[in-house]
């Protein structure tokens, strides 16, 4: 059964990738009174959060990318699940593993965008910020979405049932 390994590492790097994209440790820095934090979604200051006041285009486009990684790891998972109640399940097994890779590029895009822009950013002020546990969740979840999606292929290639897909559509 190709679900075991694939199933703990999508299931695994789903919750990781929705705590990265909904929390707002992404950067920090220490200021006087506590810590400073940025996320995708706000700004934090001494406990007291308040949405972005202006969004640089790259922050757009990392939420846009983590958006759609969350909704396409969601997708695979799902297709996970069903690759135990289906009799096709080399075909469902190829599916899941194409879009957990695929949700998995998406987070590392978004990822990408966002290290390349924060960097350009802050300037010479980035020496005070540090990318936080929200920021190294992402980097986690893209590792085991990855992996989720290469056990998947890999089990498709080696199951030795006939696959009844192929069968239904000659």
């Amino acid at each position: 059964m190709p679900a075991g390994g694939g199933l703990l590492c999508g299931a695994s790097g789903l919750a990781l990738l929705l705590a990265a994209t909904a929390t707002h440790f992404w950067l920090q820095r220490r200021v006087p009174g506590g810590t400073a934090s940025l996320g995708l979604w706000r700004t934090c200051l001494g406990g007291h959060c308040r949405p972005h006041p202006g969004t640089p285009a790259l922050w757009e486009a990392t939420r846009v990318l983590m958006l759609l990684s969350v909704l396409t790891a969601t997708t695979g998972l799902a297709l996970e699940l069903s690759i135990v109640a289906s009799a096709a399940r080399r075909a469902r097994a190829r599916v899941a593993g194409v879009t957990l890779l695929l949700a998995g590029l998406l987070a590392l895009l978004g990822l990408g965008v966002y290290t390349a822009g924060t960097l350009s950013l802050l300037g010479p002020a980035r020496t005070a910020w540090r990318f936080s546990w929200s920021y190294i969740l992402g980097w986690v979840s893209v590792v085991l979405i990855g992996s989720a999606g290469l056990f998947h292929l890999c089990a498709a290639a080696k199951d030795p049932s006939p696959e009844s897909s192929e069968v239904a559509g000659a």
